[in-house]
């Protein structure tokens, strides 16, 4: 008698990601953990009660770079070189928060985080165009976090420069005017007009799979 062959279903793996207040993400994949740049408390938002395997930080700024807000001991990374933490590979790249190379505001990092086979950049506080190497260094984008304010980093009309210089599936726009943070920047609306996406609703939470990524580059806004 000969035995039928055995069918094994693969569940895709599914990231999840909230959106915590400026440029603050919980990255939740199916072992680990990652927040990004957790804030302090008087920029206005509320972390609540969070924890983390992993804690990034883009620059040493208050607003960006607040461990104390994230409990559970997490791994800190805090600058440019190459990490593997509880199964997730992390790569910080140097960029500049001002158009003058890091004269005015200083310098930035970039992260590409591998989650689940998901490929997220967090662009931090950029504040320059990314050269055509930088571009080239980030190529193969999932999921792109990126500020679109103005003030300190890049404004909605080079964010929307960036976003074509990427080209990502999943775009979540971050560090922008809302109802809770006290500093003056843009509203996000202006970045939704650059990318023709006005008719975008908020949500309070992205779930992904490197399966049901889209086809296309979409923007997505999420609750804080």
């Amino acid at each position: 008698m000969t035995a039928k062959p055995s069918c094994v279903i693969f569940k895709a793996r599914k990231m999840e990601i909230n959106w915590l207040g400026h440029s603050c993400f919980r990255l939740k994949g199916s072992q680990t953990t990652v927040i990004t740049d957790p804030y302090s408390p008087d920029l206005g938002y509320s972390l609540g009660k969070q924890t983390a395997d992993i804690v990034t930080l883009s620059h040493q700024h208050p607003g960006h770079s607040y461990v104390g807000g994230v409990g559970g001991d997490p791994r800190i990374v805090a600058g440019p070189g190459e990490y593997e933490i509880g199964g997730i590979l992390i790569v910080g790249m140097q960029t500049f928060h001002d158009e003058e190379r890091g004269k005015s505001k200083g310098r930035n990092t970039v992260y590409l985080i591998e989650v689940d086979e998901l490929s997220i950049c967090h662009l931090g506080d950029l504040g320059q165009l990314l050269t055509a190497e930088q571009a080239e260094e980030i190529e193969d984008v999932d999921v792109l976090l990126l500020p679109v304010g103005g003030e300190s980093t890049i404004d909605a009309s080079q964010a929307a420069r960036v976003v074509r210089q990427l080209e990502p599936k999943v775009v979540i726009p971050m560090h922008y005017k809302t109802d809770a943070i006290k500093r003056e920047l843009e509203p996000v609306d202006r970045f939704l007009k650059e990318m023709g996406a006005n008719d975008v609703t908020s949500q309070p939470k992205l779930s992904l799979t490197k399966t049901n990524l889209p086809l296309s580059t979409q923007v997505y806004l999420l609750n804080y």
